[in-house]
Protein backbone atom coordinates (compact mmCIF):
# COMPACT_ATOMS: atom_id res chain seq x y z
CA UNK A 1 0.00 0.00 0.00
CA UNK A 2 2.85 2.23 0.86
CA UNK A 3 4.21 1.49 -2.36
CA UNK A 4 0.92 2.52 -4.27
CA UNK A 5 0.80 5.45 -2.50
CA UNK A 6 3.89 6.53 -3.32
CA UNK A 7 4.02 6.26 -6.96
CA UNK A 8 0.49 8.27 -6.79
CA UNK A 9 2.29 11.15 -5.24
CA UNK A 10 5.09 11.09 -6.61
CA UNK A 11 4.86 12.52 -10.00
CA UNK A 12 2.54 15.88 -9.46
CA UNK A 13 5.78 16.40 -6.61
CA UNK A 14 8.06 16.11 -9.28
CA UNK A 15 6.48 18.29 -11.79
CA UNK A 16 5.91 20.82 -8.96
CA UNK A 17 9.74 20.61 -8.36
CA UNK A 18 10.02 21.34 -12.17
CA UNK A 19 7.96 24.24 -12.23
CA UNK A 20 9.49 25.94 -9.32
CA UNK A 21 13.63 25.25 -11.27
CA UNK A 22 12.19 26.47 -14.61
CA UNK A 23 10.61 29.39 -12.35
CA UNK A 24 13.67 30.29 -10.31
CA UNK A 25 15.83 30.16 -13.81
CA UNK A 26 13.33 32.47 -16.14
CA UNK A 27 13.76 35.35 -12.69
CA UNK A 28 17.94 34.34 -12.94
CA UNK A 29 17.90 34.71 -16.95
CA UNK A 30 15.81 37.86 -17.02
CA UNK A 31 17.05 39.25 -13.53
CA UNK A 32 17.63 42.58 -14.39
CA UNK A 33 14.30 43.20 -16.48
CA UNK A 34 12.45 41.81 -12.77
CA UNK A 35 14.61 44.66 -11.39
CA UNK A 36 13.63 47.31 -12.83
CA UNK A 37 9.37 46.33 -12.06
CA UNK A 38 10.47 46.27 -8.24
CA UNK A 39 9.79 50.44 -8.04
CA UNK A 40 6.47 48.99 -9.34
CA UNK A 41 5.49 46.44 -7.04
CA UNK A 42 6.32 48.50 -4.38
CA UNK A 43 4.17 51.22 -5.07
CA UNK A 44 1.58 48.82 -5.47
CA UNK A 45 2.44 47.34 -1.50
CA UNK A 46 3.11 51.13 -0.09
CA UNK A 47 -0.39 53.04 -1.39
CA UNK A 48 -2.44 49.78 -2.23
CA UNK A 49 -1.94 47.23 -0.03
CA UNK A 50 -0.49 48.41 3.02
CA UNK A 51 -3.50 50.74 3.51
CA UNK A 52 -6.21 48.04 3.47
CA UNK A 53 -5.25 47.39 6.83
CA UNK A 54 -7.16 50.61 7.43
CA UNK A 55 -10.42 48.73 6.35
CA UNK A 56 -10.50 47.49 9.92
CA UNK A 57 -10.82 51.25 11.08
CA UNK A 58 -14.83 50.94 9.26
CA UNK A 59 -15.64 48.97 12.24
CA UNK A 60 -14.25 50.25 15.36
CA UNK A 61 -14.78 53.45 17.50
CA UNK A 62 -11.29 54.43 16.46
CA UNK A 63 -9.13 56.40 19.43
CA UNK A 64 -5.51 57.11 18.20
CA UNK A 65 -5.12 56.39 22.10
CA UNK A 66 -5.85 52.93 21.48
CA UNK A 67 -3.78 50.12 21.59
CA UNK A 68 -1.46 49.33 18.04
CA UNK A 69 -1.78 52.37 16.87
CA UNK A 70 -5.92 53.03 17.65
CA UNK A 71 -6.16 49.06 15.49
CA UNK A 72 -7.63 48.38 19.46
CA UNK A 73 -10.31 50.35 19.52
CA UNK A 74 -13.79 48.99 20.61
CA UNK A 75 -15.52 47.12 17.82
CA UNK A 76 -18.41 48.68 16.91
CA UNK A 77 -20.36 46.59 13.83
CA UNK A 78 -21.72 48.81 11.23
CA UNK A 79 -22.11 51.70 13.39
CA UNK A 80 -19.82 53.93 11.01
CA UNK A 81 -22.14 53.20 8.16
CA UNK A 82 -24.86 54.79 9.51
CA UNK A 83 -23.43 57.90 9.54
CA UNK A 84 -23.42 58.00 6.14
CA UNK A 85 -26.95 56.26 5.42
CA UNK A 86 -29.17 57.92 7.92
CA UNK A 87 -28.34 61.07 6.68
CA UNK A 88 -31.11 62.90 4.28
CA UNK A 89 -28.61 63.97 1.69
CA UNK A 90 -26.42 60.50 1.07
CA UNK A 91 -29.25 59.91 -1.95
CA UNK A 92 -28.51 63.33 -3.41
CA UNK A 93 -24.23 63.45 -3.12
CA UNK A 94 -24.93 59.74 -4.42
CA UNK A 95 -26.42 61.22 -7.47
CA UNK A 96 -24.14 63.94 -7.91
CA UNK A 97 -21.16 61.59 -7.88
CA UNK A 98 -22.69 59.54 -10.47
CA UNK A 99 -23.85 61.91 -12.92
CA UNK A 100 -20.53 64.03 -12.43
CA UNK A 101 -18.11 60.93 -13.63
CA UNK A 102 -20.44 59.69 -16.11
CA UNK A 103 -20.05 63.32 -17.64
CA UNK A 104 -16.25 63.45 -17.06
CA UNK A 105 -15.86 59.60 -18.25
CA UNK A 106 -18.34 60.39 -21.76
CA UNK A 107 -16.33 63.37 -22.65
CA UNK A 108 -13.18 62.43 -21.60
CA UNK A 109 -12.81 59.47 -23.59
CA UNK A 110 -14.48 61.32 -26.74
CA UNK A 111 -12.35 64.07 -26.38
CA UNK A 112 -9.28 62.49 -25.93
CA UNK A 113 -10.13 59.58 -28.46
CA UNK A 114 -10.93 62.64 -30.93
CA UNK A 115 -7.76 64.80 -29.97
CA UNK A 116 -5.72 61.62 -30.78
CA UNK A 117 -6.92 60.66 -33.66
CA UNK A 118 -6.39 64.85 -34.82
CA UNK A 119 -2.38 64.50 -33.94
CA UNK A 120 -1.93 61.65 -35.64
CA UNK A 121 -3.18 62.88 -38.71
CA UNK A 122 -0.88 66.27 -38.67
CA UNK A 123 2.02 65.61 -41.15
CA UNK A 124 3.99 68.76 -39.88
CA UNK A 125 6.38 67.50 -36.89
CA UNK A 126 6.91 70.63 -35.74
CA UNK A 127 3.00 71.90 -35.74
CA UNK A 128 2.28 67.99 -33.95
CA UNK A 129 4.72 68.86 -31.18
CA UNK A 130 3.75 72.36 -30.23
CA UNK A 131 -0.14 71.00 -30.07
CA UNK A 132 1.28 68.21 -28.14
CA UNK A 133 3.07 70.44 -25.78
CA UNK A 134 0.01 72.84 -25.53
CA UNK A 135 -2.38 69.92 -24.91
CA UNK A 136 -0.13 67.88 -21.81
CA UNK A 137 0.53 71.74 -20.20
CA UNK A 138 -2.78 72.14 -18.72
CA UNK A 139 -2.27 68.44 -16.55
CA UNK A 140 0.68 69.93 -14.62
CA UNK A 141 -1.53 72.77 -13.46
CA UNK A 142 -3.36 72.36 -9.66
CA UNK A 143 -6.73 72.71 -9.25
CA UNK A 144 -6.25 75.28 -6.69
CA UNK A 145 -4.50 77.42 -9.81
CA UNK A 146 -7.35 76.34 -11.74
CA UNK A 147 -9.55 77.89 -9.29
CA UNK A 148 -8.07 80.92 -9.51
CA UNK A 149 -8.19 81.28 -13.12
CA UNK A 150 -11.87 79.98 -12.53
CA UNK A 151 -12.76 82.96 -10.33
CA UNK A 152 -11.37 85.25 -13.07
CA UNK A 153 -13.30 84.25 -16.08
CA UNK A 154 -16.95 83.50 -13.74
CA UNK A 155 -16.60 86.32 -11.18
CA UNK A 156 -19.21 88.52 -10.94
CA UNK A 157 -17.42 91.30 -10.32
CA UNK A 158 -14.76 91.68 -13.02
CA UNK A 159 -14.96 88.15 -14.35
CA UNK A 160 -14.29 87.64 -18.43
CA UNK A 161 -17.34 86.13 -19.35
CA UNK A 162 -19.50 88.88 -17.40
CA UNK A 163 -17.46 91.83 -18.49
CA UNK A 164 -17.81 90.89 -22.09
CA UNK A 165 -21.55 90.34 -21.82
CA UNK A 166 -21.50 94.09 -20.32
CA UNK A 167 -19.79 95.52 -23.07
CA UNK A 168 -22.22 93.23 -25.44
CA UNK A 169 -25.28 95.37 -24.06
CA UNK A 170 -25.58 91.80 -22.39
CA UNK A 171 -26.37 91.13 -18.45
CA UNK A 172 -24.09 89.61 -15.68
CA UNK A 173 -24.88 86.45 -13.99
CA UNK A 174 -23.62 85.06 -11.10
CA UNK A 175 -22.22 81.87 -11.83
CA UNK A 176 -21.43 81.33 -8.02
CA UNK A 177 -24.54 81.57 -7.12
CA UNK A 178 -25.89 79.09 -10.20
CA UNK A 179 -25.86 75.71 -9.48
CA UNK A 180 -27.50 74.32 -12.70
CA UNK A 181 -24.19 75.78 -14.79
CA UNK A 182 -21.67 73.90 -12.91
CA UNK A 183 -21.62 70.50 -13.91
CA UNK A 184 -21.25 71.99 -17.82
CA UNK A 185 -17.89 74.37 -15.57
CA UNK A 186 -16.75 71.64 -14.24
CA UNK A 187 -16.53 69.10 -17.29
CA UNK A 188 -15.12 72.44 -19.71
CA UNK A 189 -12.31 72.64 -16.73
CA UNK A 190 -11.63 68.83 -16.49
CA UNK A 191 -11.36 68.34 -20.39
CA UNK A 192 -9.42 71.60 -20.90
CA UNK A 193 -6.99 70.14 -18.02
CA UNK A 194 -6.88 66.17 -18.41
CA UNK A 195 -8.13 65.39 -21.42
CA UNK A 196 -4.69 66.34 -23.63
CA UNK A 197 -2.82 64.21 -21.17
CA UNK A 198 -5.41 61.16 -21.89
CA UNK A 199 -4.64 61.08 -25.39
CA UNK A 200 -0.90 59.59 -24.30
CA UNK A 201 -2.33 56.07 -24.26
CA UNK A 202 -4.97 56.47 -27.54
CA UNK A 203 -1.79 57.89 -29.37
CA UNK A 204 0.83 55.30 -28.71
CA UNK A 205 -2.03 52.34 -29.46
CA UNK A 206 -2.39 54.46 -33.01
CA UNK A 207 1.52 54.64 -33.41
CA UNK A 208 1.76 50.63 -32.76
CA UNK A 209 -0.64 50.26 -35.66
CA UNK A 210 1.05 48.06 -38.96
CA UNK A 211 1.68 50.84 -41.26
CA UNK A 212 0.97 48.27 -44.18
CA UNK A 213 -2.74 47.95 -43.34
CA UNK A 214 -2.95 51.83 -43.98
CA UNK A 215 -0.77 51.45 -47.51
CA UNK A 216 -3.27 48.67 -48.42
CA UNK A 217 -6.15 50.54 -47.82
CA UNK A 218 -4.29 53.46 -49.60
CA UNK A 219 -4.16 51.08 -52.92
CA UNK A 220 -7.87 49.98 -52.53
CA UNK A 221 -9.10 53.50 -53.09
CA UNK A 222 -9.77 54.04 -48.96
CA UNK A 223 -10.01 58.06 -48.06
CA UNK A 224 -8.06 59.98 -44.70
CA UNK A 225 -11.64 59.62 -42.99
CA UNK A 226 -12.24 56.03 -44.36
CA UNK A 227 -8.83 54.67 -43.00
CA UNK A 228 -9.76 56.16 -39.49
CA UNK A 229 -13.31 54.83 -39.71
CA UNK A 230 -12.17 51.00 -40.82
CA UNK A 231 -9.18 50.62 -39.70
CA UNK A 232 -8.16 52.86 -36.32
CA UNK A 233 -11.38 53.25 -34.43
CA UNK A 234 -11.46 49.19 -34.51
CA UNK A 235 -8.03 48.31 -33.33
CA UNK A 236 -8.49 51.06 -30.60
CA UNK A 237 -11.44 49.22 -29.13
CA UNK A 238 -9.08 47.34 -26.74
CA UNK A 239 -7.52 49.87 -25.82
CA UNK A 240 -10.83 51.72 -25.08
CA UNK A 241 -12.68 48.98 -23.36
CA UNK A 242 -10.02 48.63 -20.86
CA UNK A 243 -9.60 52.12 -19.94
CA UNK A 244 -13.59 52.42 -19.96
CA UNK A 245 -13.74 49.14 -17.32
CA UNK A 246 -10.73 51.26 -15.35
CA UNK A 247 -12.88 54.11 -15.33
CA UNK A 248 -15.93 52.87 -14.14
CA UNK A 249 -14.27 51.42 -10.93
CA UNK A 250 -13.43 54.84 -9.72
CA UNK A 251 -17.57 55.85 -10.49
CA UNK A 252 -17.97 56.15 -6.84
CA UNK A 253 -15.86 58.42 -5.86
CA UNK A 254 -15.79 62.25 -6.74
CA UNK A 255 -13.11 64.09 -7.17
CA UNK A 256 -12.19 65.75 -4.14
CA UNK A 257 -9.64 67.93 -5.04
CA UNK A 258 -10.89 69.37 -8.12
CA UNK A 259 -14.46 69.80 -6.59
CA UNK A 260 -13.60 71.73 -3.38
CA UNK A 261 -10.68 73.97 -5.23
CA UNK A 262 -13.37 75.36 -7.29
CA UNK A 263 -16.29 75.17 -5.35
CA UNK A 264 -15.18 74.97 -1.88
CA UNK A 265 -17.70 75.81 1.05
CA UNK A 266 -19.85 77.55 -1.06
CA UNK A 267 -23.32 76.38 0.24
CA UNK A 268 -25.60 77.66 -2.79
CA UNK A 269 -23.87 75.07 -5.07
CA UNK A 270 -23.87 71.98 -3.40
CA UNK A 271 -27.45 70.77 -5.07
CA UNK A 272 -25.41 70.22 -7.98
CA UNK A 273 -21.58 69.88 -7.10
CA UNK A 274 -21.95 68.47 -3.49
CA UNK A 275 -20.34 64.50 -3.70
CA UNK A 276 -19.72 61.67 -1.50
CA UNK A 277 -16.25 63.06 -0.87
CA UNK A 278 -17.00 66.31 -0.35
CA UNK A 279 -19.92 65.24 2.29
CA UNK A 280 -17.75 63.23 4.38
CA UNK A 281 -15.01 65.42 4.35
CA UNK A 282 -17.40 68.77 5.76
CA UNK A 283 -19.19 65.93 8.49
CA UNK A 284 -15.34 64.32 9.33
CA UNK A 285 -14.07 68.57 9.96
CA UNK A 286 -16.87 68.43 12.06
CA UNK A 287 -17.55 65.48 14.00
CA UNK A 288 -13.95 64.50 13.22
CA UNK A 289 -14.91 60.38 13.50
CA UNK A 290 -11.94 58.53 11.21
CA UNK A 291 -14.42 55.08 11.44
CA UNK A 292 -17.08 56.81 9.69
CA UNK A 293 -14.96 58.26 7.22
CA UNK A 294 -13.02 55.03 6.86
CA UNK A 295 -17.08 53.33 6.27
CA UNK A 296 -17.76 55.42 3.56
CA UNK A 297 -14.23 54.75 1.86
CA UNK A 298 -15.11 51.19 2.10
CA UNK A 299 -17.97 51.40 1.01
CA UNK A 300 -16.82 53.01 -2.11
CA UNK A 301 -14.17 50.58 -2.80
CA UNK A 302 -16.49 47.26 -2.59
CA UNK A 303 -19.28 49.22 -4.78
CA UNK A 304 -16.35 49.80 -7.58
CA UNK A 305 -15.17 46.10 -7.05
CA UNK A 306 -18.77 45.05 -8.17
CA UNK A 307 -18.88 48.08 -10.88
CA UNK A 308 -15.86 46.89 -12.41
CA UNK A 309 -17.20 43.07 -12.45
CA UNK A 310 -20.26 43.85 -14.43
CA UNK A 311 -18.69 46.74 -16.58
CA UNK A 312 -15.75 44.00 -17.67
CA UNK A 313 -18.75 41.06 -18.37
CA UNK A 314 -20.62 43.30 -20.31
CA UNK A 315 -17.67 43.95 -21.99
CA UNK A 316 -17.01 40.15 -22.31
CA UNK A 317 -20.30 39.47 -23.54
CA UNK A 318 -19.62 41.63 -26.36
CA UNK A 319 -16.52 41.03 -27.34
CA UNK A 320 -14.48 38.71 -25.55
CA UNK A 321 -10.81 39.40 -26.55
CA UNK A 322 -11.43 43.49 -25.02
CA UNK A 323 -12.03 42.03 -21.64
CA UNK A 324 -9.64 42.69 -18.96
CA UNK A 325 -10.37 38.76 -17.29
Amino acid sequence: MAQVQAKTIGPPLGKSKKKRHALWREIVRNRYLYLLTLPGIAYFIVFNYLPMVGLYLAFVDYSPVAPAFGLGSPFVGLSNFRFFFMTDTWIKVTINTLYLNALFISTGLLVSVTLALALNEMTLRLVKRLAQTFMFLPNFISWTVISVLAIAIFSTDGGLLNTMALRLGGQTVAYYQEPGVWPAILVILRLWKGAGFGTVIYLATISGIDQGIYEAATIDGASRFGKIWHITLPLLKTTTCMLLIMDVGKIFYGDFGMIYALVGDNALLRSTTDVIDTFVYRAMRVNNEIGMSAAVGFFQSVIGFVMVVCANAAVRWMDPESSLF
